[in-house]
């Protein structure tokens, strides 16, 4: 009892400041990823703390698994630092004691990794999706900030009103430039105000002129008008045309499945399956001698992990490629380094090195 609750408060203890250290560092960098989106006009400035959240959350399973394996780690090199360890393997315990313990500490964040991958990951990645199409779809005249000039969403207008613009539907003082087909028109008006007609947005100029000047003949026409209507965006269908896989249900991906859906599973089973990995192969990993430092076992660790999430996205390209089939990928990377692991804490139970196996192999060798 003493056991099990000492090992799970210095686990939990680890988890959370590990956690804590790997959220903020992730928060960090998804927000200037975000705010520079926002600067280029892919986001809404007034949505980026809530697609920043959303992308914390999609990426929230992969963070847990690398504190959960850190956590781990340091907790048990800690006690073979400090002979901790030792005194529990003389009191009877083995190291393979020390699974059952871990396993009761990691289940519900194993479970949590799961869920997040499963569900929430595809969720998330909807949301942010409908969140950018949205802004990305938005009419002409709405992109525009009075005072400046803003590109229209096809770069093929520049449009500019004038900063005393009564309301967001009305401006004054319109300048548009527009470049099509080698066809270059500029338009100005003292005044315009958007009108919906037949389910199409236009935008009706008051008091104005228009130059329009063609590059391939080299003629320029002049116009004046009391009034111009200029069509800003046709009705169209929201919504996207196809959806990326990430963004699919995780029962919709059964359903449906196909190589690209199935490379999409993998990856989300693989996050559940990897964690699973991590946890046992910390136990081996984390063995350190006493006199020596420990800050070999934190980057190889670190090493292990960049490895094998690399191999899990290698895997889910490959699958979708039809390269390699579900099952096989699956076996051949989780069900082997999970085989190895077991193996390795096989070895570390029975205290024994690569160094006894070469001997014994010399010695079973010898007549």
């Amino acid at each position: 009892m003493l056991f099990d609750s000492s090992l799970r408060k210095d686990l939990a203890r680890n988890f959370v400041a590990t956690a804590a250290v790997i959220l903020t560092i992730v928060m960090t960098i998804m927000l200037i990823r975000t705010l520079g989106q926002a600067s280029r006009g892919v986001v809404n400035p007034s949505e980026v703390l809530l697609i920043m959240g959303f992308s914390l959350l999609s990426h929230l399973s992969t963070v847990l698994v690398l504190s959960l394996f850190i956590s781990v780690i340091s907790t048990l090199s800690r006690m073979y630092s400090d002979s901790e360890m030792v005194i529990w393997l003389c009191s009877g315990r083995s190291v393979a004691a020390f699974v059952p313990s871990l396993l009761r500490f990691a289940w519900p964040i194993l479970l949590t990794i799961s869920l997040l991958a499963l569900f929430a990951w595809p969720w998330s990645n909807q949301q942010i999706h409908e969140l950018r199409y949205r802004y990305e779809k938005r009419n002409d005249v709405e992109r525009v900030a009075p005072g400046r000039f803003q590109e229209s969403s096809g770069g093929k207008r520049v449009f500019f009103i004038d900063k005393d613009s009564p309301d967001q539907n009305t401006g004054t003082n319109v300048f548009i430039a527009t470049s099509d087909e080698g066809v270059q028109t500029t338009t100005t008006a003292r005044s315009g105000r958007i009108e919906w007609r037949d389910r199409d947005r236009w935008l009706a100029l008051e008091r104005g002129e228009q130059w329009v000047n063609e590059a391939s003949t080299g003629l320029t026409r002049w116009t004046r008008f009391a009034h111009f209507d200029l069509l800003v965006s046709e009705s169209a269908a929201s919504g996207s045309g196809s959806t990326a896989s990430r963004m699919v249900d995780s029962l919709a991906l059964l359903r449906q499945p196909s190589p690209l859906h199935m490379g999409e599973l993998s990856w989300r089973l693989g996050l559940g399956l990897s964690a699973l990995t991590f946890t046992l192969l910390a136990l081996p990993l984390a063995a350190v001698n006493p006199r020596r430092g420990r800050s070999y076992q934190y980057l190889f660790a670190l090493l292990v992990f960049v490895l094998y999430y690399n191999l899990v996205n290698v895997g889910q390209n490959w699958i979708a490629q039809g390269r390699l089939g579900f099952g096989t990928w699956m076996l051949s990377l989780h069900g082997v380094s999970l085989t190895l692991t077991i193996a390795w804490l096989w070895m570390r139970h029975h205290q024994w090195s690569v160094r006894d196996l070469v001997v014994f192999n010399r010695s079973a060798k010898a007549p």
